[in-house]
């Protein structure tokens, strides 16, 4: 018999797991905020993160009874409901973007053991790699578990930054909010932000099988988009005390905990920010384990468990040469913006007009999801 989902497991895990699996390196660190939503200024910034949530809540929310009527719990599936023979295009864009992240997440990690320990950049890499490795020996039920827990920690760490830093240099956040001025491209920076994030939604489908009702899908999705968004928008804040010298660092973090001067908080800051890595490439990599599995099942055979690691550690390793090669501010700056428009043209746009259609065109489009 299944067990019974608790409310927590239908309305708010998905949001959890869309968090940890959007949040990434660059996302962590500020690198992304920075190159997305700082040139359009403190107001214009946080307008487009707003536009950024709008649009993954409204994904979502379809995305996830889309799923549920579908019984459609990893990648190939849905995209087998959505795009029917045309499945494969989300998977070649997908493996190409995890790529990407994978290699954004393997710098920040090399720039996080740097700057704490001194220590090769290579390793920081290495570190995450095998973390996450370990956590994908475990099941679906362990890894819920994990990213619950590790989100947790991450919006405790993000609250005490935000009001440590208003507190620290709280006039100077102020000065930079005070002209009401709004900067030009929020909203075009907001639909790319969110764009190629929406190419992280599958990676939480493992989540549908707790929605036993649509309102519960619904409420779900438009719960996610604000989750997933609420330490980004916090971050921006903090960062509007220096938002001119903050504009090049590779690391925004770093030099924000440097003006606190509390070397502890920083420790426990990038333990979360390490957390967050590992955090996303569970998130992303169980989906492909996902998708592999129920591959292996079509056959009436069950997935090795060494597979699960070893799947994780290639596709990692791959990313790291990536990470090494190019450098965490290039990555962000060109790999992401080349695969937004991917995205919004073989999944958003498909989504909201031939999904919602499926769903709630009476009858025989329903019977096709069955």
């Amino acid at each position: 018999m299944k067990p019974v989902s608790t409310g927590f497991q239908r309305y708010l895990l998905p949001g959890f797991v869309f968090q940890a699996a959007v949040i990434a390196g660059g996302y962590a660190t500020g690198r992304e905020l920075v190159e997305f939503f700082l040139p359009a200024g403190p107001w214009g910034g946080l307008l487009g993160m707003a536009v950024s949530m709008l649009v993954w809540s409204a994904v979502l929310m379809v995305s996830f009874e889309l799923a549920r009527v579908g019984r459609a719990f990893d990648y190939r599936a849905f995209f087998r409901l959505l795009l029917g023979r045309g499945w494969f295009a989300f998977e070649i864009g997908y493996v190409l973007l995890m790529l990407v992240i994978m290699a954004v997440m393997g710098a920040a990690a090399g720039e996080i053991a740097f700057s704490l320990f001194g220590l090769p950049r290579l390793a920081g890499s290495l570190a995450m790699i095998a973390a996450t490795g370990v956590m994908l020996f475990f099941g679906t039920a362990a890894i819920e578990k994990f990213l619950v827990a590790s989100v947790g920690y991450l919006y405790l760490v993000y609250a005490v930054f935000v009001v440590w830093c208003v507190v620290a240099f709280g006039d100077r956040i102020g000065a930079s909010f005070a002209p009401a001025t709004v900067g030009e491209g929020w909203f075009e920076a907001g639909v790319t932000y969110a764009g190629y994030n929406v190419a992280t939604i599958p990676a939480v489908l493992f989540c549908v099988r707790h929605f036993g009702r649509r309102r519960e899908a619904l409420a779900a999705g438009a719960l996610a988009g604000p989750l997933g968004m609420l330490p980004g928008v916090a971050f921006y804040i903090a960062m509007m005390g220096y938002p001119h010298e903050i504009a090049g660092q590779a690391l925004p973090s770093a030099f924000l905990l440097a003006k606190l001067q509390a070397p502890w908080f920083e420790w426990a800051f990038q333990v979360a920010v390490m957390l967050t890595l590992v955090d996303t490439g569970v998130a992303l990599l169980h989906a492909i384990n996902e998708r592999v599995a129920n591959a292996w099942e079509e056959r009436r055979r069950p997935m090795p468990r060494s597979l699960r690691p070893a799947l994780a550690v290639g596709v990692m390793l791959g990313a790291v040469y990536a990470a090494t090669a190019v450098g965490l501010i290039d990555l962000i700056a060109k790999g992401y913006g080349t695969l937004t428009w991917y995205f919004l043209a073989i999944y958003v746009l498909p989504l909201m007009t031939w999904g919602l259609w499926l769903l709630w065109r009476p009858r025989r489009a329903t019977a096709r999801l069955r």
